[in-house]
């Protein structure tokens, strides 16, 4: 980035996020020095010293949002942004450790049972979704999908005293971080999936399940669905996005996180040069974080400033990578002490990591979240793979991106065929494959001419819908026999085409809908949304009337855009961008 770039970058990072805070709070904008040379993105709220910091030197404290009086620095405003945003970074952090210890329970499953009093459940969806249940492999097994959310709310004491702002806890929440943790159905390979909380996106029609308030369809950034009827609505929009179904999601709230990581005695952390992240005249912003270059074992304060840390890693993503590092060598960290197989090391950590969630109804239970944990126990670190949804600049607002065509899609469709993120599998044994132990498909309950079939056009989404493409299909299926056929007007955007059914006594009709159009057997599912035999014609068939071979994508078959990072390179270090070097 030039100089005329670095000037710009100013104006930039004043922009504000959706809830009107500085960028801080949730915007995207560039860090810039005079003479910089890269270009980068960044947020550029003042920031505060916090306690015991020397006059020039930035504390843990971040800029946050706003005061209500509107104020843009000084006065009461300042001071209440001195408390504001120290811990957001952290609080999700809570919920993957927490997977991780439930995991190690073993011997001491009888002491987590007490803790079912402190978890905090609610409802699994906020609103409707076409996506359905993968299909079970032959051992019966399906993949397993968690979505991730950090909630910035001050709805408690505990969050008050560790993020500040007091007189904000009535505002509505925003999921600043997001994340989903996919263990593939053999339980042999996870992969964890964040998207920029700037990210600007469809978000479907969603109800608060406690108010009973509807929220009509909008575009915005996703980090505003968590207000927009909870969690539940931050998940059905991901559904929507990706096309990837998700079983469950977990809030996390960020109290007692600091102290989990003194627990453990610090997660090993490693920058290739010196780092301070402190205010410059282009970006008066920063974390406070000041480190020698390689390896050090952060904990407590520097923990929070490492994963609060934006501007000396230049970016929102490159937070992100930093947090992905400190994630994995937490992993590393806990199986080098035991703590998979000791009980009396996780008692603290336990009780901490089930205070910190919130969870969908479905896994609400410590021997639910304790099953849960043991599915993800046994997974090599090698196999754990990081990555961050490829994004472009958005053209409407440089402070929001947009999911990068092409490659964000290449990057689902991994998760929506099950495909390991890395290469570290053990090849395939030449041996004599075993016999095929495929379901047999049920035979169709009524003729073609007296199956009565709705297609909708769902082509649309990233790219304008294709007009007249239900027409199309419909005329298709009359061709094959089904006079029946009919088109509904109704836009239903999704990834893939899909043949649904609405209750299992026409799930043969369905299946011969599908055959009749080359849709294979995994693209038909059950479900509630539907009152009879229903075609969604999706963005993967655009065009023709050959539905098209899909070729399951090879593992680690990663865009490079997406910052691919596996837990088992230990030498991981962050670079650090100039003007924070020291």
């Amino acid at each position: 980035m030039g100089q005329d770039s670095a000037r710009r970058a100013g104006a930039r990072g004043r922009a504000r996020d959706a809830r009107g805070r500085g960028a801080d709070g949730g915007s995207y904008g560039h860090a810039a020095d005079a003479g910089a040379g890269t270009t980068v993105r960044t947020a550029t709220v003042p920031e505060q010293r916090g306690p015991g910091t020397a006059p020039g030197q930035a504390g843990a404290g971040g800029g946050g949002r706003r005061g209500k009086d509107g104020g843009g620095g000084g006065g009461r405003s300042s001071r209440r942004r001195k408390k504001q945003r120290r811990f957001r970074a952290l609080r999700w952090i809570a919920g993957v450790l927490s997977l991780l210890v439930l995991a190690t329970a073993g011997a001491g499953y009888l002491y987590y049972r007490h803790l079912n009093g402190n978890i905090r459940s609610g409802s699994r969806t906020g609103g409707h979704s076409d996506v359905n249940k993968p299909k079970a492999n032959a051992a019966g097994q399906r993949p397993l999908n968690i979505l991730l959310i950090g909630s910035d709310s001050r709805a408690s004491a505990a969050n008050v005293a560790l993020g500040g702002g007091k007189d904000l806890r009535d505002d509505p929440p925003l999921a600043d971080v997001q994340m989903l943790l996919h263990v593939s159905a053999d339980r042999k390979n996870a992969s964890m999936v964040s998207i920029p909380r700037d990210t600007r996106v469809d978000i479907p029609e969603c109800k608060d399940a406690k108010t009973g308030k509807d929220y009509p369809p909008t575009n915005a950034i996703i980090n505003t669905t968590l207000a927009r009827g909870g969690a539940g609505c931050t998940l059905s929009t991901w559904e929507k996005l990706t096309g990837v179904y998700i079983d469950h999601w977990m809030t996390i709230d960020f109290a007692g996180v600091v102290r989990m990581a003194d627990a453990i005695g610090g997660v090993p952390v490693c920058v290739q040069e010196n780092v301070w992240d402190h205010p410059t005249p282009a970006v008066p912003g920063g974390s406070g974080l000041r480190l020698k270059a390689g390896t050090t074992k952060v904990k407590g304060k520097q923990a929070l400033q490492w994963l609060r840390t934006r501007h000396a890693f230049a970016s929102d993503l490159g937070r992100s990578k930093a947090q992905h590092m400190y994630l994995t060598s937490m992993f590393r960290q806990l199986k080098s002490q035991n703590y998979f197989t000791s009980p009396m090391k996780l008692t603290g950590l336990a009780d901490a990591a089930i205070k910190a969630l919130k969870v969908s109804d479905e896994i609400g239970s410590v021997p639910k979240l304790f099953d849960l944990g043991m599915q993800l126990k046994n997974v090599p670190i090698n196999r754990m793979t990081t990555v961050t949804m490829p994004t472009i600049e958005d053209p409407q607002n440089i402070n929001h991106v947009l999911p990068k065509p092409g490659d964000a899609d290449q990057l689902w469709s991994l998760l929506r065929d099950d495909v390991a993120l890395d290469k570290n599998g053990k090849a395939k044994s030449s041996a004599t494959p075993k016999p095929s132990t495929k379901a047999s498909v049920p035979a169709p309950s009524d003729p073609p001419a007296q199956t009565a079939v709705t297609v909708f056009n769902g082509t649309g989404g990233d790219q304008a819908p294709v007009p007249g493409r239900a027409r199309t299909i419909k005329e298709l299926l009359v061709g094959k026999g089904y006079g029946r056929a009919e088109t509904d007007s109704t836009q239903k955007p999704q990834k893939d085409t899909t043949v649904l059914y609405p209750r299992s006594a026409l799930a043969g009709d369905a299946q011969g809908v599908a055959k009749a159009l080359g849709v294979p057997s995994s693209g038909v599912h059950q479900s509630a949304s539907v009152t009879g035999v229903t075609v969604i014609v999706g963005a993967d068939w655009r065009e023709g009337t050959t539905y098209p071979k899909h070729e399951k994508p090879k593992a680690g078959s990663v865009p490079t855009s997406a910052d691919v990072l596996n837990g088992g390179k230990k030498d991981a270090c962050m670079p650090v961008y100039k003007p924070y070097q020291w």
